[in-house]
């Protein structure tokens, strides 16, 4: 009668056991179950992002469409170049500036937003709204296209060429061995309180002064800008042939530069004290001394800066205003508008801007491993030249008179 007790107490133990067994089991089911609910829930969910993703994508993409590829017109109003010269200009940054597509947005579209914003200079909270972007991603796909475009400096900058004794060309066949003008120009900036008086020039503005060097057939060949507003060119020049990358100007050729620098070996300057500028001819009055016509044919051709200045305000607004970026990021910006241009002159035949323009000269490119200038004195030499080359310009044209 005692193990009866025992015996019960065991099969009550066993029962319970298999119980918890089967409700463990139950448990494991139900939770897997629930597992493959949820996996199912998350792809029927998954599937409607990915459209709304894609959606998004093509939607975000009109407005370069209607920017860039609704016809050249528009294209050149918007981004200073036509579609082939647009999509040539894509190609080399990401062939040679190695820019590269993000996530969500494609080179073709980081490049128009840069030329957007440098053709007009228009502001970064504009440019989110119309491109869709956030501020810190307009801010920084700006500096990725605008960076890989100063990566193309060897390739965009125009080499030298001189002037051919067989030249015909009427502005530039008296200046044998010229490589093309050189001055300088103001460009507006903002910049500190503190540093307002160094920028300010005599004008009143707050500005830099930025050395630009061209060509005959008006494409940059060196720019330096940075410097403050009250510098004087002649020390700007002094600057730029000084650096190890800077201006290069080997014996035997030189520039046209006009009176506000020193005349001497490398840098051709017109007579002071005389006629100089192109409106003071357009009179009908007609040069009398050898200093006045030098002067005249020398103002003809160093006009070319000038020009080339002028179209590059007329094609970037951002050089035309103070610009809403620290001083050292315009200067870069300064370098990329003179590549820019020297990129759509080269790739691009025919510009509403430069169409009337004369065409450029045959290479001839120098060497630049050639022993260059370094220093700018007055010379007897240099001024015995100049006065040589009056007189033989002078008697030429005397003689085609009569």
């Amino acid at each position: 009668m005692a193990r009866l007790p025992l015996i019960v107490q065991n099969e009550r133990r066993k029962i319970i056991g298999l119980a918890i067994t089967i409700w463990l089991q139950m448990c494991t089911v139900a939770s897997w179950f629930l597992v493959a609910l949820g996996a199912i829930h998350s792809l029927h969910t998954y599937r409607p992002r990915i459209r709304s993703y894609i959606l998004d994508f093509y939607a975000k993409r009109d407005y370069v469409k209607r920017l860039v590829y609704a016809s050249d017109e528009t294209c050149i109003e918007q981004v200073r170049m036509n579609r082939t010269t647009f999509f040539k200009l894509c190609e080399m940054l990401q062939t040679l500036g190695e820019l590269k597509s993000s996530r969500n947005m494609l080179v073709d579209k980081q490049v128009a937003m840069f030329l957007h914003i440098i053709s007009h200079h228009l502001k970064n909270r504009v440019i989110k709204q119309h491109f869709n972007r956030s501020g810190e991603t307009v801010s920084r796909l700006f500096h990725n296209v605008f960076n890989a475009i100063i990566c193309l400096q060897d390739v965009l900058f125009k080499k030298a060429e001189p002037i051919t004794a067989n030249s015909t060309d009427p502005r530039w066949k008296w200046f044998k061995n010229c490589l093309g003008a050189l001055d300088g120009t103001h460009i507006k900036i903002r910049v500190p309180i503190v540093d307002k008086p160094r920028y300010r020039t005599r004008k009143g503005d707050i500005a830099t002064n930025m050395l630009g060097v061209c060509t005959p057939d008006m494409q940059f060949v060196y720019v330096l800008p940075g410097w403050e507003g009250y510098v004087t060119d002649g020390r700007v020049l002094r600057d730029a042939i000084s650096r190890r990358h800077g201006l290069k100007v080997p014996h035997g050729h030189y520039y046209l530069v006009d009176v506000e620098y020193t005349n001497c070996e490398g840098f051709l300057a017109p007579f002071r004290g005389q006629r100089y500028h192109l409106n003071e001819w357009r009179q009908g009055y007609q040069p009398s001394t050898l200093e006045e016509f030098f002067n005249m044919k020398h103002a003809s051709a160093r006009n070319v800066i000038k020009r080339c200045f002028g179209l590059l305000k007329l094609r970037w607004g951002i050089l035309k205003s103070p610009s809403f970026y620290l001083v050292r990021v315009h200067n870069r910006i300064i370098i990329a508008c003179c590549l820019l241009h020297n990129f759509i002159r080269t790739y691009m035949s025919l510009d509403s801007i430069e169409e009337e323009l004369g065409e450029g000269l045959p290479s001839n490119v120098i060497n630049d491993d050639e022993p260059n200038i370094i220093n700018i004195h007055p010379s007897d030499a240099w001024a015995t030249w100049r006065i040589e080359l009056a007189n033989q310009m002078f008697d030429e044209w005397q003689t085609s008179r009569n």
